[in-house]
Protein backbone atom coordinates (compact mmCIF):
# COMPACT_ATOMS: atom_id res chain seq x y z
CA UNK A 1 0.00 0.00 0.00
CA UNK A 2 1.17 3.62 -0.27
CA UNK A 3 2.87 5.09 1.99
CA UNK A 4 2.28 8.76 0.66
CA UNK A 5 1.33 10.79 -2.45
CA UNK A 6 4.79 10.24 -3.79
CA UNK A 7 3.97 6.62 -4.20
CA UNK A 8 0.19 7.33 -6.19
CA UNK A 9 0.08 7.89 -9.86
CA UNK A 10 1.31 10.22 -11.25
CA UNK A 11 3.74 11.04 -9.00
CA UNK A 12 5.70 7.34 -8.89
CA UNK A 13 5.90 7.31 -12.27
CA UNK A 14 8.56 10.20 -12.71
CA UNK A 15 10.03 8.66 -9.27
CA UNK A 16 10.53 4.88 -11.54
CA UNK A 17 11.74 6.73 -14.10
CA UNK A 18 14.72 8.36 -12.26
CA UNK A 19 15.12 5.23 -10.56
CA UNK A 20 15.67 3.58 -13.47
CA UNK A 21 18.12 5.79 -14.61
CA UNK A 22 19.80 5.43 -11.48
CA UNK A 23 20.38 1.89 -11.90
CA UNK A 24 21.71 1.96 -15.79
CA UNK A 25 23.80 4.82 -15.13
CA UNK A 26 27.32 2.88 -15.79
CA UNK A 27 26.07 2.28 -19.60
CA UNK A 28 23.45 5.46 -20.03
CA UNK A 29 24.68 7.17 -23.70
CA UNK A 30 22.14 9.64 -23.43
CA UNK A 31 19.01 11.00 -20.85
CA UNK A 32 16.63 13.87 -20.54
CA UNK A 33 13.92 14.61 -18.77
CA UNK A 34 11.34 11.71 -21.08
CA UNK A 35 14.06 9.46 -22.06
CA UNK A 36 17.23 7.52 -21.59
CA UNK A 37 19.00 5.61 -23.65
CA UNK A 38 21.85 2.71 -22.85
CA UNK A 39 23.87 0.88 -24.71
CA UNK A 40 24.45 -3.05 -23.40
CA UNK A 41 23.17 -6.31 -23.84
CA UNK A 42 19.43 -6.67 -22.69
CA UNK A 43 19.90 -9.68 -19.87
CA UNK A 44 22.90 -7.52 -18.53
CA UNK A 45 21.29 -4.48 -17.95
CA UNK A 46 17.51 -6.11 -17.12
CA UNK A 47 18.93 -7.08 -13.68
CA UNK A 48 20.24 -3.87 -12.77
CA UNK A 49 16.13 -2.35 -12.82
CA UNK A 50 14.40 -2.22 -9.82
CA UNK A 51 11.32 -4.54 -9.57
CA UNK A 52 7.91 -3.11 -10.38
CA UNK A 53 9.17 -0.10 -12.18
CA UNK A 54 8.09 0.24 -15.88
CA UNK A 55 4.38 -0.11 -17.43
CA UNK A 56 4.74 -1.35 -20.46
CA UNK A 57 7.42 -3.49 -22.32
CA UNK A 58 7.26 -3.36 -25.75
CA UNK A 59 9.87 -5.04 -27.36
CA UNK A 60 11.28 -6.06 -30.89
CA UNK A 61 13.98 -9.14 -30.17
CA UNK A 62 15.83 -10.89 -32.90
CA UNK A 63 13.09 -13.66 -34.32
CA UNK A 64 15.90 -16.36 -35.21
CA UNK A 65 13.84 -18.27 -37.52
CA UNK A 66 14.14 -15.71 -39.99
CA UNK A 67 18.46 -15.60 -39.48
CA UNK A 68 18.97 -12.03 -41.31
CA UNK A 69 22.60 -11.30 -41.44
CA UNK A 70 22.20 -7.48 -41.10
CA UNK A 71 20.49 -8.10 -37.76
CA UNK A 72 21.88 -8.19 -34.75
CA UNK A 73 21.71 -12.21 -32.87
CA UNK A 74 18.98 -13.47 -35.46
CA UNK A 75 21.91 -16.37 -36.01
CA UNK A 76 23.45 -16.63 -32.79
CA UNK A 77 21.20 -19.67 -31.86
CA UNK A 78 22.06 -23.03 -33.36
CA UNK A 79 18.62 -25.05 -32.21
CA UNK A 80 15.15 -24.00 -31.54
CA UNK A 81 15.12 -24.97 -27.69
CA UNK A 82 18.28 -22.02 -27.04
CA UNK A 83 16.35 -19.33 -28.84
CA UNK A 84 13.20 -20.28 -26.66
CA UNK A 85 15.00 -20.60 -22.97
CA UNK A 86 16.83 -16.93 -24.27
CA UNK A 87 13.42 -15.52 -24.35
CA UNK A 88 12.40 -17.15 -21.42
CA UNK A 89 14.99 -15.74 -19.40
CA UNK A 90 14.01 -12.65 -20.88
CA UNK A 91 10.16 -12.60 -19.81
CA UNK A 92 11.46 -13.26 -16.60
CA UNK A 93 13.05 -10.43 -16.09
CA UNK A 94 10.23 -8.36 -18.36
CA UNK A 95 7.84 -9.70 -15.19
CA UNK A 96 9.88 -8.37 -12.30
CA UNK A 97 10.27 -4.73 -13.66
CA UNK A 98 6.49 -4.70 -14.71
CA UNK A 99 3.77 -3.40 -12.49
CA UNK A 100 1.79 -6.11 -11.69
CA UNK A 101 -0.53 -3.95 -13.96
CA UNK A 102 1.78 -3.64 -16.98
CA UNK A 103 1.84 -4.94 -20.06
CA UNK A 104 4.24 -7.00 -22.40
CA UNK A 105 4.14 -6.47 -26.24
CA UNK A 106 6.64 -9.46 -27.85
CA UNK A 107 7.33 -8.73 -31.61
CA UNK A 108 8.07 -12.63 -33.32
CA UNK A 109 8.24 -14.35 -36.13
CA UNK A 110 4.61 -16.91 -37.08
CA UNK A 111 6.97 -19.76 -36.94
CA UNK A 112 8.27 -19.06 -33.05
CA UNK A 113 5.16 -17.86 -31.67
CA UNK A 114 3.41 -20.69 -30.91
CA UNK A 115 6.38 -21.87 -28.85
CA UNK A 116 7.15 -18.61 -27.53
CA UNK A 117 3.37 -18.60 -26.19
CA UNK A 118 3.68 -21.99 -24.29
CA UNK A 119 7.14 -20.72 -22.94
CA UNK A 120 5.81 -17.30 -21.61
CA UNK A 121 2.14 -18.37 -19.95
CA UNK A 122 3.98 -19.66 -16.87
CA UNK A 123 5.02 -16.10 -15.99
CA UNK A 124 1.78 -14.30 -18.28
CA UNK A 125 -1.22 -14.46 -19.02
CA UNK A 126 -1.86 -14.54 -22.70
CA UNK A 127 -4.31 -11.63 -23.72
CA UNK A 128 -4.09 -11.70 -27.84
CA UNK A 129 -1.67 -13.17 -30.42
CA UNK A 130 -1.96 -10.25 -32.92
CA UNK A 131 -1.16 -10.98 -36.47
CA UNK A 132 0.38 -7.87 -38.60
CA UNK A 133 -0.28 -8.56 -42.20
CA UNK A 134 2.78 -6.34 -43.37
CA UNK A 135 0.70 -4.95 -46.39
CA UNK A 136 3.29 -2.86 -48.61
CA UNK A 137 2.65 0.45 -50.45
CA UNK A 138 1.71 0.62 -53.93
CA UNK A 139 5.09 -0.17 -55.85
CA UNK A 140 7.27 -1.92 -53.31
CA UNK A 141 5.64 -5.54 -53.59
CA UNK A 142 8.02 -6.12 -56.20
CA UNK A 143 9.69 -9.60 -54.47
CA UNK A 144 5.69 -11.32 -54.99
CA UNK A 145 6.48 -11.19 -58.38
CA UNK A 146 9.86 -12.64 -58.42
CA UNK A 147 9.59 -15.29 -56.27
CA UNK A 148 9.02 -18.86 -57.93
CA UNK A 149 5.58 -19.58 -55.97
CA UNK A 150 5.81 -23.26 -57.54
CA UNK A 151 8.73 -24.21 -55.41
CA UNK A 152 6.23 -23.49 -51.99
CA UNK A 153 6.16 -26.28 -49.90
CA UNK A 154 4.26 -24.63 -47.56
CA UNK A 155 2.40 -20.80 -47.12
CA UNK A 156 4.92 -18.03 -47.65
CA UNK A 157 4.98 -16.63 -44.00
CA UNK A 158 4.92 -12.66 -44.87
CA UNK A 159 3.04 -11.85 -41.67
CA UNK A 160 4.45 -11.33 -37.87
CA UNK A 161 3.06 -12.12 -34.94
CA UNK A 162 3.10 -9.81 -31.28
CA UNK A 163 2.16 -11.92 -28.51
CA UNK A 164 0.14 -9.51 -25.84
CA UNK A 165 0.63 -10.91 -22.32
CA UNK A 166 -0.17 -9.60 -18.18
CA UNK A 167 2.28 -11.02 -15.73
CA UNK A 168 0.41 -13.92 -13.43
CA UNK A 169 -0.07 -14.02 -10.33
CA UNK A 170 -1.39 -17.46 -9.21
CA UNK A 171 -3.85 -18.01 -6.45
CA UNK A 172 -7.40 -17.16 -8.13
CA UNK A 173 -8.74 -18.34 -11.46
CA UNK A 174 -7.77 -16.25 -13.80
CA UNK A 175 -4.54 -15.51 -12.35
CA UNK A 176 -5.35 -11.48 -11.95
CA UNK A 177 -2.89 -9.44 -9.81
CA UNK A 178 -5.88 -6.87 -9.05
CA UNK A 179 -7.67 -9.68 -7.40
CA UNK A 180 -5.49 -10.47 -5.15
CA UNK A 181 -4.91 -6.73 -4.18
CA UNK A 182 -8.31 -6.60 -3.54
CA UNK A 183 -9.13 -9.50 -1.70
CA UNK A 184 -5.72 -8.52 0.55
CA UNK A 185 -7.35 -5.09 1.40
CA UNK A 186 -10.93 -6.44 1.82
CA UNK A 187 -9.44 -9.02 4.44
CA UNK A 188 -7.10 -5.74 6.10
CA UNK A 189 -10.29 -4.11 6.85
CA UNK A 190 -11.70 -7.20 8.39
CA UNK A 191 -14.58 -7.26 5.25
CA UNK A 192 -16.42 -10.17 3.82
CA UNK A 193 -17.49 -10.45 0.02
CA UNK A 194 -20.89 -9.40 0.88
CA UNK A 195 -20.30 -6.66 3.35
CA UNK A 196 -18.02 -4.41 0.29
CA UNK A 197 -20.77 -5.34 -1.85
CA UNK A 198 -23.16 -3.89 0.33
CA UNK A 199 -21.02 -1.12 0.65
CA UNK A 200 -20.21 -0.17 -2.71
CA UNK A 201 -24.33 -1.08 -4.11
CA UNK A 202 -22.24 -3.94 -6.75
CA UNK A 203 -24.57 -6.27 -6.41
CA UNK A 204 -24.71 -9.35 -8.95
CA UNK A 205 -27.89 -11.16 -10.31
CA UNK A 206 -26.69 -14.71 -9.20
CA UNK A 207 -24.03 -14.62 -6.22
CA UNK A 208 -24.44 -13.13 -3.65
CA UNK A 209 -20.44 -11.73 -3.17
CA UNK A 210 -21.85 -9.74 -6.71
CA UNK A 211 -19.03 -7.71 -8.49
CA UNK A 212 -16.76 -8.02 -5.66
CA UNK A 213 -16.39 -11.86 -5.81
CA UNK A 214 -15.77 -11.52 -9.39
CA UNK A 215 -13.12 -8.90 -9.26
CA UNK A 216 -11.19 -10.96 -6.80
CA UNK A 217 -11.06 -14.10 -8.87
CA UNK A 218 -10.20 -11.99 -11.96
CA UNK A 219 -13.26 -12.43 -14.29
CA UNK A 220 -13.31 -8.31 -14.51
CA UNK A 221 -12.25 -5.40 -13.62
CA UNK A 222 -14.17 -2.55 -11.83
CA UNK A 223 -14.67 0.90 -13.56
CA UNK A 224 -13.19 3.95 -12.49
CA UNK A 225 -16.38 5.00 -10.55
CA UNK A 226 -16.52 1.57 -8.85
CA UNK A 227 -13.34 1.49 -8.03
CA UNK A 228 -13.89 5.08 -6.10
CA UNK A 229 -16.76 3.87 -4.36
CA UNK A 230 -14.26 0.67 -3.37
CA UNK A 231 -11.71 2.85 -2.29
CA UNK A 232 -14.23 5.19 -0.19
CA UNK A 233 -15.56 2.02 1.22
CA UNK A 234 -12.44 0.56 2.84
CA UNK A 235 -11.05 3.51 3.94
CA UNK A 236 -13.99 4.41 6.26
CA UNK A 237 -12.93 1.47 7.98
CA UNK A 238 -10.47 3.50 9.35
CA UNK A 239 -7.75 0.58 8.09
CA UNK A 240 -6.63 1.62 5.44
CA UNK A 241 -5.10 5.43 5.05
CA UNK A 242 -4.23 6.34 1.66
CA UNK A 243 -5.39 4.03 -1.55
CA UNK A 244 -3.84 3.60 -4.81
CA UNK A 245 -5.12 5.35 -7.69
CA UNK A 246 -7.08 3.60 -10.39
CA UNK A 247 -3.85 3.87 -12.94
CA UNK A 248 -1.97 2.21 -10.15
CA UNK A 249 -3.92 -1.32 -9.78
CA UNK A 250 -6.21 -1.67 -13.16
CA UNK A 251 -3.94 -2.02 -16.41
CA UNK A 252 -4.19 0.33 -19.41
CA UNK A 253 -6.36 -0.89 -22.35
CA UNK A 254 -7.89 2.39 -24.05
CA UNK A 255 -9.75 1.44 -27.30
CA UNK A 256 -10.57 4.14 -29.71
CA UNK A 257 -13.72 2.45 -31.65
CA UNK A 258 -11.80 4.16 -34.51
CA UNK A 259 -8.51 2.02 -34.69
CA UNK A 260 -7.88 -1.53 -35.15
CA UNK A 261 -9.66 -3.43 -32.46
CA UNK A 262 -9.25 -6.78 -33.62
CA UNK A 263 -6.45 -9.16 -33.48
CA UNK A 264 -5.67 -9.09 -37.34
CA UNK A 265 -3.16 -5.45 -37.70
CA UNK A 266 -2.72 -3.56 -41.31
CA UNK A 267 -1.05 -1.10 -40.55
CA UNK A 268 1.22 0.01 -43.42
CA UNK A 269 5.16 -1.76 -43.52
CA UNK A 270 7.76 0.85 -43.70
CA UNK A 271 9.41 1.39 -46.64
CA UNK A 272 13.07 1.21 -47.10
CA UNK A 273 15.04 4.28 -46.90
CA UNK A 274 18.70 5.27 -46.46
CA UNK A 275 19.62 4.75 -42.67
CA UNK A 276 16.90 2.56 -42.18
CA UNK A 277 17.05 0.12 -39.50
CA UNK A 278 16.39 -3.11 -41.12
CA UNK A 279 13.10 -4.44 -38.16
CA UNK A 280 12.01 -0.87 -38.02
CA UNK A 281 8.02 -1.23 -36.99
CA UNK A 282 5.58 1.46 -38.15
CA UNK A 283 5.29 4.73 -35.82
CA UNK A 284 1.38 4.40 -36.36
CA UNK A 285 1.32 0.65 -35.19
CA UNK A 286 3.80 1.66 -32.16
CA UNK A 287 1.61 4.90 -31.43
CA UNK A 288 -1.12 2.21 -31.35
CA UNK A 289 0.51 -0.22 -28.38
CA UNK A 290 1.22 2.51 -26.52
CA UNK A 291 -1.73 5.26 -26.52
CA UNK A 292 -3.96 1.82 -26.16
CA UNK A 293 -1.42 0.03 -23.42
CA UNK A 294 -0.06 2.32 -21.00
CA UNK A 295 -1.38 6.16 -19.17
CA UNK A 296 0.26 9.35 -19.83
CA UNK A 297 3.72 9.76 -18.42
CA UNK A 298 3.85 6.14 -18.14
CA UNK A 299 7.82 4.42 -18.62
CA UNK A 300 7.88 2.30 -21.22
CA UNK A 301 10.84 -0.23 -21.89
CA UNK A 302 12.44 -1.18 -25.14
CA UNK A 303 15.47 -3.25 -24.62
CA UNK A 304 15.95 -4.40 -28.30
CA UNK A 305 15.73 -0.52 -28.88
CA UNK A 306 17.47 -0.16 -32.64
CA UNK A 307 16.86 3.02 -34.06
CA UNK A 308 14.76 4.02 -31.29
CA UNK A 309 11.26 4.13 -32.82
CA UNK A 310 9.60 2.75 -30.32
CA UNK A 311 11.31 5.40 -27.74
CA UNK A 312 9.98 8.34 -30.25
CA UNK A 313 6.68 7.17 -30.51
CA UNK A 314 6.70 6.84 -26.38
CA UNK A 315 7.67 10.57 -26.13
CA UNK A 316 5.35 12.17 -28.83
CA UNK A 317 2.77 10.36 -26.38
CA UNK A 318 3.70 11.87 -23.33
CA UNK A 319 5.33 8.59 -21.58
CA UNK A 320 8.97 8.18 -20.56
CA UNK A 321 10.91 5.90 -22.27
CA UNK A 322 13.58 3.77 -21.58
CA UNK A 323 15.60 2.16 -24.10
CA UNK A 324 18.69 -0.28 -24.28
CA UNK A 325 20.28 -1.15 -27.35
CA UNK A 326 23.39 -3.54 -27.81
CA UNK A 327 25.01 -1.89 -31.06
CA UNK A 328 26.59 0.78 -30.26
CA UNK A 329 25.79 2.47 -34.23
CA UNK A 330 22.31 2.17 -33.29
CA UNK A 331 22.54 3.52 -30.39
CA UNK A 332 24.11 6.71 -31.61
CA UNK A 333 21.65 6.78 -34.40
CA UNK A 334 18.83 7.37 -32.14
CA UNK A 335 20.80 9.48 -29.89
CA UNK A 336 21.67 12.03 -32.78
CA UNK A 337 17.99 11.84 -34.05
CA UNK A 338 15.46 11.04 -30.77
CA UNK A 339 18.04 12.22 -28.38
CA UNK A 340 19.95 15.47 -28.58
CA UNK A 341 17.17 16.96 -30.46
CA UNK A 342 14.34 15.30 -28.55
CA UNK A 343 12.94 18.44 -26.87
CA UNK A 344 12.23 19.31 -30.61
CA UNK A 345 10.11 16.14 -31.25
CA UNK A 346 8.16 16.62 -27.77
CA UNK A 347 7.14 19.68 -29.17
CA UNK A 348 6.05 19.14 -32.74
CA UNK A 349 5.08 15.31 -32.45
CA UNK A 350 2.40 17.09 -30.76
CA UNK A 351 1.19 18.77 -33.36
CA UNK A 352 -0.01 17.96 -36.75
CA UNK A 353 2.72 17.73 -38.02
CA UNK A 354 3.22 13.74 -36.73
CA UNK A 355 -0.06 12.79 -37.74
CA UNK A 356 -0.74 9.99 -40.13
CA UNK A 357 3.27 9.61 -39.60
CA UNK A 358 3.95 5.46 -40.36
CA UNK A 359 7.91 5.28 -40.18
CA UNK A 360 10.54 6.45 -38.54
CA UNK A 361 11.83 8.79 -41.65
CA UNK A 362 8.42 10.49 -41.58
CA UNK A 363 9.46 12.08 -38.58
CA UNK A 364 13.47 12.73 -38.95
CA UNK A 365 12.91 16.35 -40.94
CA UNK A 366 11.20 17.35 -38.02
CA UNK A 367 14.64 17.70 -36.63
CA UNK A 368 15.90 19.26 -39.09
CA UNK A 369 13.57 22.05 -39.22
Amino acid sequence: MPKSRDEVYPANREHAFQRIRGSLSHSEAFSNDELSLSCGDALECLPRIPSGSVDLVLVDPPYHSTKKANIYGDSDFDHDDHFVDWIKALGREWKRILRPNGSLYLFCSSDMAPFLCVALSEDYNLQSLITWTKPNEPGYDGWRQKMKKTSLRRWYPHSERIIFATPAADGNLKRAPFGHFLKACRKQCGLTSNQLTEMTGAYGKVNNGGAVSNWETGRNIPSRDQYGKICDALRSTGEIRLMPRYEDVIRAFNVDPKEPWVDVWDFMNVRQYRGKHPAEKPQDMLRHIIRTSSYEGDVVLDCFAGSGSTLAAAVSLDRRAIGIEIEHRWVTYAAQFIGEKSDMLLQRAKGSDLQGATSFEAILPLFSQ
